[in-house]
């Protein structure tokens, strides 16, 4: 069984590896209904019971499947976290008012009367003030009405942690794509949220994509030295007999720093192999290997949201 880790000062204990059901949504390829449900199942099965979806992933199809998918589960047998804020590409609410919409909204799609997290997503496209004035006191008020049991907030720039946790207080917090084999940025971030006694989940140990042996998408805003060293490192784990992907989730597990992993997909397959590398051990000296190759560009991003939240 997945090991598990308690989230910062919050009473959950999270797998180390978690269901991301972006997918679902169909953000990165039309999904067969079929496959969506069984994603859910595969990954419940094995453990995987920490769910995190948004009403910005399809649109709000995720949160619908989900819901789907869900129906006839013991609401006590997983943990369930959406996403509140942002509704389309360049579509961003955080009102009070939207706060406590989308939570009743979302509590409808996903067929339940609480969620256990909910975030504010992609915090670094507005001004972030507004975040510490009107909508996390908004969430805190949701919080005490029992239908959220914990609040953070969820973006890609590290500046967004220090600035919403030096000024008012939240339970655990979501960075993306910034803890992976090429790209450890947040590792920089996390002393200062444990010190806060915030919890820390981490998602996107594929990097879009970057770390697979898939083709990566049009849209992967990855500077082209940083994508020519993963196809060579990719290229290096093949010739060891392993694929990238593998490494690139086992090195993200192996953080004792980080509560839990969120890693999405809508093939039942992938998932199924996810199970199986957590419980395998990492090879340190292949790890050791492809860091090397990534040294050249290792921690170069890309800027996301308004330049002054970068």
């Amino acid at each position: 069984m997945i090991r598990t880790r308690r989230l910062g000062k919050t009473d959950l204990h999270l797998p180390i590896l978690s269901f991301g059901a972006s997918s679902l949504g169909q953000e990165f390829r039309p999904v067969a209904l079929d496959d969506a449900l069984e994603s859910v199942r595969v990954a419940l099965d094995g453990g995987l019971n920490f769910i995190d979806t948004s009403p910005f992933y399809g649109r709000g199809a995720s949160e619908v499947l989900l819901g789907i998918a869900l129906r006839g589960v013991p609401r006590s047998s997983y943990t369930l976290c959406t996403k509140l804020g942002r509704y389309d590409l360049a579509h961003f609410d955080f009102s009070a008012k939207r706060v406590a919409e989308s939570v009743d909204v979302s509590l409808h799609r996903l067929g339940t009367d609480h969620l256990d997290i909910i975030l504010c997503h992609d915090i670094e496209f507005v001004p972030m003030q507004q975040i510490v004035d009107e909508t996390i006191p908004a969430m805190r008020r949701i919080q005490q009405q029992g239908k959220v049991r914990y609040i953070g907030f969820s973006g890609y720039p590290q500046k967004i942690f220090p600035f919403i946790c030096d000024q008012i207080d939240v339970d655990c917090v979501l960075s993306y794509n910034q803890y992976t084999l090429q790209n450890t940025r947040f590792a920089d971030t996390i002393p200062y949220l444990k010190k806060k006694g915030v919890g820390v989940m981490n998602a996107g140990p594929f990097s879009a994509r970057l770390l697979t042996n898939a083709p990566l998408p049009k849209w992967l805003k990855e500077p082209e030295e940083v994508k020519a060293a993963a196809r060579r490192a990719a290229e290096h784990c093949a010739s060891r007999g392993v694929d990238i992907a593998k490494l690139a989730l086992q090195f993200c597990l192996d953080n004792e720093d980080i509560t839990t992993t969120v890693s999405g997909s809508a093939n039942p397959a992938n998932i199924r192999n996810w199970i199986q590398w957590a419980s395998e051990p990492l090879d340190r000296q292949l790890l050791a290997e492809v860091q090397a190759i990534f040294a050249p560009v290792r921690n170069i991003g890309h800027m996301e949201g308004l330049s002054e939240n970068n």
